[in-house]
């Protein structure tokens, strides 16, 4: 099974149109989700992620998938003078985003727009690097979202690619199947008014590509030094990938 055949829904309706429905839905328990589910060591890994993107100096970023702007802001935050455009399907996810930003004081740096990483509405060679946390699982086509990332890079521009992992340790894996198979479902299932997004999540995950298979991705979209970085026994994975000069 591909991750463009997992959808949070139904198999009928195109997999864009059902991401935006069920982050629409979902925004409001969004954040508290992902702090819940991971312990807080989300944050841990959009630091070492930002601390990889930074080391290019960019001037302006793209976020695609910022949802409600956690790597956005931390990006900010973090590399002095940096502009940073974050896109997202949700426009619930783009309003929350847009609050927080605004008790960040970031609101002169940071701009949000409803916009379809596969049709990113932006030139050629627009930014100095791309950036997508825990976005590329929910992409109706992988290879058309890689191309138009690498579209919009400027040569020598980096894409960061944060994505969670099934873990491949013969010890950690079951645990993580335990947890999120019947742990997260039924976390989702009290705090969110959406019943399947939670299910989706792990199905998600579980088909994505991984390692070799996702380096070998950016390199079909054009770009080169494909890397890879695992944190935390495996559960997530950092791809970085440069656009050629």
């Amino acid at each position: 099974m591909t991750p463009e055949n997992i959808k949070p829904y139904d198999s009928s309706r195109p997999k864009t149109e059902q991401v935006e429905e069920m982050f629409d839905s979902i925004a409001p328990a969004y954040d508290f989700m992902n702090r819940a589910m991971t312990f807080g060591i989300d944050r841990l890994w959009r630091r070492k992620a930002v601390k990889m993107v930074a080391a290019t100096n960019p001037g302006h970023i793209l976020d695609v998938a910022t949802g409600t702007g956690d790597l956005a802001i931390q990006l900010c935050r973090s590399i002095g003078g940096v502009a940073v455009t974050g896109i997202d399907l949700s426009e619930e996810m783009l309003r929350v985003g847009e609050e927080k930003v605004k008790k960040a004081g970031l609101a002169n740096r940071i701009t949000m727009r409803k916009a379809d990483c596969l049709a990113l509405p932006f030139p050629d060679n627009s930014f100095d690097a791309v950036t997508v946390a825990y976005g590329v699982r929910n992409f109706e086509h992988l290879d058309k979202g890689y191309a138009e990332m690498a579209r919009v890079l400027r040569p020598g521009g980096m894409l960061c690619v944060i994505e969670l992992a099934v873990p491949q340790g013969k010890l950690v894996r079951p645990l993580y199947n335990i947890y999120t198979r019947t742990a997260i479902p039924a976390i989702g299932r009290l705090i969110s008014a959406d019943r399947r997004a939670y299910s989706y999540l792990p199905e998600s995950i579980a088909a994505m590509p991984r390692g070799a298979e996702m380096l070998e991705l950016m390199r079909k979209a054009g770009l080169t030094q494909p890397r890879l970085t695992e944190l935390t026994f495996g559960t997530c994975a950092i791809y970085t990938a440069r656009k050629p000069v």
